[in-house]
């Protein structure tokens, strides 16, 4: 059932290009910006829109699939980006954009609304901050109201070509938010709903009536609010201060007669419950044991069908097993064996998918899926130089911290080492809260991998995707038992015969960084050397240069963070440079805005200060992760050769 003679060209955009021949390490299929990172076929069939990341900004393309001719395309400015993309009608597409200062930085949504129609005319501004500047584009105008506010859809109202539902959200500390019907050609807003609660977020059931809001004042308590009909009083079905849970509503059934909640527990993963809306009952539908649910939607629908976990390896669960949506995703899983399959979108009809297939050695490949002749056709990698065959596998791996937490994570080593201990590169997340690692694709591990290193990534306590308890763990645990679940990974890899205890570093981006040198400073006599790419090295520095507003970001501060400024500074590696013996690579560029370059030349200082032999590598045009393919090329030379130079692995190719 599955055919890959079908590949094309975005013509002007995308070159394909072919994996080369490696003598030790080849950079160019890890940096360079020649893939896409979304497709979804319209309405009608007729035509693939695609978003396509050029390093500090995204652009959007549309394809007729006829000739596989572009027809339509648009660049965003700079440090703007796609955070997701949705067809409204036969010949509109809808953006929803993000900024995003830097490769390492996740993106922000603004909270603006785009549109332009698959020839790329009539671009308009719909809703968002720079209504009345002309920021995006020369060409854009916009007659949409000049209002301070972000917003971002919340029902595509399929049978309407002209409108959609949007939350509507005021810039200011603790706004109400409220549902507005926006026409998708023009901007026009009408208000349809009001929250009952600030910072609401709302569904809408199958006819486009706002049936639920869930939100929290400034002291971060969520409330779960539900109404029959439009025009009917809210009422509060669940406060997370008397029951103990968060619940968020993700979907509905076909017949709108069951709503499902996604819930957050006082102890293990989340769950996804059933609650029938006549009687009040609720009923647990799938709960791992160990990691939390990702909802499966069918396309173009309200309609929750069931559940992915990102565990080890990755699963489906379906809410009724005997459907038709499981059926053909068992299917599709039996036609792509070891890989996560997803539907990324759908004709209007349903005949015609498009699949989303990835892998721990595939970035993703995109396959359009004709339901009816059970037939998928390859269309396009995300990554053209990237050669799967020659990727290393990554191995789940599961032990204890030493208060007992199971802890979960992955294990990265090149295919051709055999079981023998290898020089070990151990490698944090960044975030560092709700962020984790999973099952896919992972750049800097293969890079490694490719040098002759094993990799280690743990989530940590703090991480996502283990429950609320588990994330919960790691609040005011900066260089505390999140660091001591590092070390505890760390040395766990040793005694299982996984990495030489002679040869042993820690590198990491962001938060990374800060445990890279944490890991150092707490453990002088495990690690060989310590790398911090962006990092943030000085705590009591971060909370008075962190200028976000709103009363329920100081509360999350002072609740992750934490508000001792003697402990945060006893937890800072700017101040913990003494104790630091392992040779130090620092990265950063010049406009991070997450983390000031200040933090690093704070870390460099100290180290030469302590004698700690530390290399640096500042770039003064980059910012929370390097976008330009020369920069990226001259970081991992220079990561490379240092961990070389300490470990003994393999440099990049010249």
């Amino acid at each position: 059932m599955v055919r890959k003679g079908l590949q094309w060209m975005w013509v002007g955009v995308l070159a394909v290009v072919a994996f080369g021949a490696q003598a030790q390490v080849d950079l160019a299929p890890f940096i360079e910006n020649d893939g896409v990172r979304d497709i979804k076929i319209s309405p009608t069939g007729e035509f693939y829109a695609a978003t396509l990341p050029l390093g500090e900004r995204s652009a959007v393309a549309v394809m007729r699939r006829s000739d596989q001719t572009i027809v339509g395309s648009h660049q965003l400015p700079r440090n703007t980006h796609i955070a997701d993309f949705w067809w409204v009608g036969d010949q509109r597409l809808m953006f929803g954009l993000a900024e995003r200062f830097g490769a390492r930085d996740f993106p922000s949504p603004t909270g603006e609304l785009f549109a332009m129609n698959v020839d790329g005319s009539r671009p308009q501004l719909l809703v968002g901050w720079r209504v009345r500047e002309s920021s995006l584009g020369t060409n854009i105008r916009s007659s949409a109201k000049e209002e301070f506010v972000h917003a971002w859809p919340i029902d595509l109202l399929p049978d309407d070509p002209r409108n959609v539902l949007v939350a509507v959200s005021p810039f200011s500390k603790d706004p109400l938010t409220r549902v507005d019907r926006m026409d998708v050609q023009t901007g026009r807003r009408t208000t349809i709903a009001t929250a009952p609660v600030y910072r609401g977020q709302f569904l809408a059931d199958h006819a486009g009536e706002i049936r639920f809001a869930v939100g929290a004042r400034g002291d971060n308590i969520s409330r779960l609010y539900y109404r029959e009909q439009r025009g009917a009083d809210w009422q509060l079905i669940n406060d997370e201060r008397e029951s103990g849970r968060v619940e968020v509503p993700i979907g509905f059934s076909q017949d709108d007669t069951v709503a499902y909640l996604q819930v957050s527990q006082p102890s293990g993963p989340d769950g996804v419950i059933a609650w029938t809306i006549a009687s009040g009952e609720r009923r647990e539908l799938a709960r791992d044991a160990a990691v939390d649910p990702e909802l499966i939607m069918r396309p173009g629908t309200v309609a929750a069908v069931g559940v992915r976990y990102l565990g080890a390896p990755p699963r489906t669960a379906f809410f009724d097993e005997t459907g038709d949506d499981a059926k053909r995703m068992r299917m599709l899983e039996a036609a792509f064996p070891g890989q996560v399959v997803r539907v990324a979108s759908a004709t209007r009809d349903a005949a015609t998918q498009m699949l989303l297939v990835t892998s721990d050695t595939d970035p993703g490949s995109f396959y359009t899926f004709d339901v009816a002749g059970r037939q998928a056709d390859f269309v396009l990698p995300r990554r053209a130089r990237i050669d799967p065959a020659r990727m290393a596998a990554m191995q789940p791996v599961t032990l204890q911290a030493r208060d007992g937490l199971p802890l979960h994570g992955y294990l990265t080593r090149p295919a051709s080492a055999g079981d023998a201990p290898l020089p070990l590169v151990v490698m944090p997340h960044g975030g560092p809260f709700g962020i984790f690692d999973d099952w896919a694709f992972e750049p800097d591990a293969q890079v490694l991998a490719q040098a002759g290193y094993a990799v280690l990534q743990v989530n940590f306590r703090g991480s996502g995707n283990y429950g609320r308890a588990f994330r919960h763990a790691g609040a005011r645990e900066w260089g505390g038992t999140m660091q001591d679940d590092l070390t505890d990974a760390t040395r766990w890899a040793v005694a299982q015969g996984h990495a030489d205890a002679e040869r042993i570093c820690i590198y990491g981006a962001s938060y990374g960084g800060y445990a890279a040198l944490m890991g150092v400073a707490r453990e002088p006599d495990l690690y060989r050397c310590a790398v911090g790419y962006v990092g943030v090295y000085d705590l009591p520095l971060m909370r008075t240069q962190d200028r976000r507003g709103g009363t329920s970001m100081r509360t999350w501060l002072d609740e992750w963070v934490g508000t001792d400024t003697a402990q945060l500074s006893a937890r800072s590696p700017t101040r913990l440079a003494d104790r630091i013996q392992a040779p130090v690579l620092l990265v950063a560029g010049g406009e991070d805005e997450i983390a000031p370059v200040e933090h690093t030349r704070r870390m460099e200082r100290a180290l030469r200060a302590a004698g700690v032999p530390v290399d640096t590598l500042y770039v003064a045009n980059e910012g929370h992760g390097f976008y330009k393919p020369e920069n990226r090329r001259a970081f991992y030379t220079r990561l490379l050769a240092f961990l070389a130079g300490h470990l003994g692995g393999d440099t990049a190719l010249e």
